[in-house]
C-alpha cells in the first residue's frame, strides 16, 4: 500500500506546471515527505528507500527553485541553512531553565521524598495522590524549542538557565524536531539533543583518520556537534532528540484536530499526560517512561535500567523522577538551584 501511494507521488512530473499547479504539488510533496520524516525518524518505521525518499525531495527543490514564492518557512528543504555564521547569538529564555539535583542510591532518594511529602502536607495540594513519572535520563544536551502558532522559531541551549545560545539552524537539521506542529499552537518545549551511539563511533572513526581529537562520550559529541558554526556539518553528525517537558503554551482559538486526538484548553495535569500531548503535537518523546505509584517502583525502574542501559543505541546516565502531578508541581516549586518535584537518580560512575 505505501509502495503504491509514494509511486503516485512519482508519477506527475514537474515540467510544463502552471502556478496553481505548482502551488498544489509542493503542498502535497511537503505533506508527504514529512509524513515519510515521522515515519522513519519519529516512530523507527521507514516505508521506502533512502533513493525513493531523496527522489521526492530533488522534485520538491526544483518546483521551489522555479516557483520561490510558493516556498514555506518550514519546508522540508530548509532544514539545512545556507552560509556558516560568524557566531553564535545570546539568547533570553522566556522561561528559566533548571537542572534537578542528584541522588545516588535508594536512602538519598528516600530522604527526598520524605522532604517534599512534608512540603506537600502544608500546602493547597496536601490531599493530592503523591504518584511519580519515571523517565531516562538521555546522556546529550538540553535544547529549549519556541514555536509560534506551530511553527519552529527558535532553539537554544540551556546556558546557565538564564541566557543560552540561539542554534536554531543547526536544531532545524534534527529530522526528529518538527517544523510545524499538528497544531497551530504557540509553546515552549524542553528535551534533549542525543547522538546515537553508532553513530558516535561512525565520527569518532573519522576523527582518528583526520588526526583529530575523539569526543569522550555522547554528550561531548552532542555539545560539540551543536557548537559548529556550519549547518551542513551538523546535518552530517545525524544528531536526534527526545522532548520532554512542555514549559509553557498559549492556547489558539481554533477547533481542536479531531482526528489527531488533540484536546486543548488546559495544560496536561500529569507528567505522563504531557508526554503523551507531545507525542500527539509531533514530537519525538522516549516511551521507555514509566508511571510509579510509590518511590519502590521507582527503585524497581531505577534498577532495571541499571542492567540493560548498555542494550539501547543511545547513552543513558540515570533516571529522572518526577512528581506526576502538576497541582503538586506547582505547590512544591523551587529552590534557588533546583526544582522541589523531581531529581535525577544518577546510575553508578562507571
Amino acid at each position: 500500500m505505501a509502495i503504491k501511494r509514494i509511486v503516485k507521488f512519482l508519477l506527475p512530473g514537474m515540467h510544463n506546471l502552471n502556478p496553481l499547479e505548482a502551488k498544489i504539488r509542493i503542498e502535497k510533496l511537503s505533506r508527504e515527505i514529512n509524513r515519510l520524516r515521522y515515519q522513519y525518524h519519529v516512530l523507527d518505521n521507514p516505508e521506502v528507500t533512502d533513493e525513493v525518499y531523496s527522489s521526492l525531495m530533488e522534485e520538491l527543490r526544483e518546483l521551489e527553485k522555479n516557483f520561490p514564492q510558493f516556498k514555506s518557512a518550514y519546508s522540508p528543504t530548509q532544514r539545512v541553512g545556507g552560509k556558516p555564521l560568524d557566531k553564535f547569538v545570546k539568547v533570553k529564555h522566556t522561561i528559566r531553565q533548571w537542572s534537578f539535583d542528584d541522588v545516588f542510591d535508594f536512602q538519598e532518594l528516600t530522604k527526598w521524598e520524605e522532604k517534599i511529602t512534608k512540603i506537600q502536607a502544608k500546602s493547597i495540594a496536601a490531599k493530592e495522590k503523591l504518584d511519580y513519572c519515571a523517565e531516562l535520563k538521555i546522556d546529550g544536551l538540553k535544547v529549549i524549542l519556541t514555536y509560534e502558532k506551530g511553527i519552529f522559531v527558535q532553539g537554544a541551549t540551556r546556558g546557565d538557565g538564564v541566557i543560552g545560545e540561539n542554534v536554531t539552524e543547526n536544531l532545524k537539521t534534527i529530522q526528529s524536531i518538527p517544523l510545524k506542529l499538528n497544531q497551530p499552537i504557540s509553546c515552549i518545549v524542553v528535551g534533549e539533543c542525543y547522538l546515537a551511539k553508532k553513530e558516535l563511533e561512525r565520527i569518532n572513526q573519522d576523527r582518528k583518520k583526520k588526526g583529530e581529537a575523539l569526543f569522550a562520550n555522547s554528550r561531548n559529541a552532542a555539545a560539540g556537534s551543536i557548537r559548529q558554526l556550519d549547518p551542513q556539518v551538523v546535518a552530517g553528525r545525524k544528531l536526534d532528540s527526545f522532548i520532554y517537558d512542555l514549559d509553557y503554551m498559549e492556547f489558539p482559538k481554533v477547533k481542536p484536530l479531531e482526528s489527531k486526538g488533540l484536546t486543548l484548553g488546559n495544560l496536561p495535569e500529569t507528567q505522563t499526560e504531557e508526554l503523551e500531548f507531545l507525542k500527539k503535537l509531533g514530537f519525538k518523546t522516549n516511551l521507555d517512561y514509566q508511571f510509579c505509584r510509590n518511590i519502590s517502583e521507582v527503585n524497581d525502574y531505577y534498577r532495571k535500567w541499571t542492567a540493560k542501559k548498555e542494550q539501547e543505541a543511545y547513552g543513558i546516565d540515570g533516571v529522572v523522577i518526577k512528581v506526576n502531578s502538576r497541582r503538586i508541581q506547582e505547590a512544591l516549586g523551587y529552590t534557588g538551584k533546583a526544582p522541589r518535584f523531581g531529581v535525577a537518580y544518577k546510575f553508578p560512575a562507571e
